[in-house]
C-alpha cells in the first residue's frame, strides 16, 4: 500500500470533499480517501503504483478542483 498526499484548492464545504472522495474512489487501486478541508490536504491510500499521482490529480481536476502540490 502507498499513501499519496495531494494539496487541493477550491474545496469549501463537505459537498466538495464528497465530490473529491467520489472522483478518486472510482479509480482502480484506490482503497481510502481522507479530505481535510481546513488544510486542503487529500490523503489517498492505494495499491503500490496504482493509480499514479498524475491520474489522481487528473481525477481531482476533472471534478473541478485544482491540485497545487
Amino acid at each position: 500500500m502507498e499513501k499519496i498526499i495531494l494539496h487541493v484548492e477550491g474545496m469549501t464545504c463537505n459537498g466538495c470533499a464528497n465530490s473529491i472522495k467520489n472522483a478518486l474512489g472510482q479509480l482502480e487501486g484506490v482503497r481510502q480517501v481522507e479530505v481535510d478541508l481546513a488544510s486542503g490536504k487529500v490523503e489517498v491510500l492505494c495499491d503500490a503504483g496504482m493509480p499514479t499521482r498524475d491520474s489522481l490529480a487528473e481525477a481531482v481536476s476533472d471534478a473541478g478542483y485544482d491540485v497545487v502540490g
